[in-house]
């Protein structure tokens, strides 16, 4: 089922790649290579996304109108002209805060203390 444009939490829950793109892009825009290095450090190297997936993700994204194609660019001796840069939408930003707050909750109702001691 497709998720709707007008309902943040038919998104949810997201892939982790997914997040951290939108995460990512919600503090600033960015190419595609420029995503997957901080993808990468942000998940401090468990996502590493090979160009091919995170261009079908970009696509599919783009689609779901959770991203954009940005208008803006750096100046033209910083920047190669062949790049894309991407910013979030307002309903991207919906969706990244909601599933943020999915997670908390999450992790607040996980008995932490238990799932410590279940490996003894």
């Amino acid at each position: 089922m497709r998720p709707s444009p007008t309902d943040p939490e038919s998104y949810l829950p997201l892939k982790p790649g997914t997040f951290l793109v939108l995460l990512v892009l919600s503090s600033e825009e960015l190419h595609g290579y420029g995503l997957k290095k901080e993808v990468a450090r942000r998940s401090e190297g468990r996502i590493d996304m090979e160009p091919g997936m995170l261009y079908r993700l970009m696509a599919r994204l783009v689609d779901q109108e959770l991203i954009v194609e940005a208008d803006r660019r750096p100046l033209p001796d910083q920047d190669d002209e062949r790049r894309r840069y991407y910013r979030i939408t307002q309903l991207g930003r919906d969706v990244v805060s909601r599933e943020a707050h999915r997670m908390v909750q999450l992790s607040q109702t996980a008995d932490v203390r238990a799932l410590a001691h279940a490996h003894d």
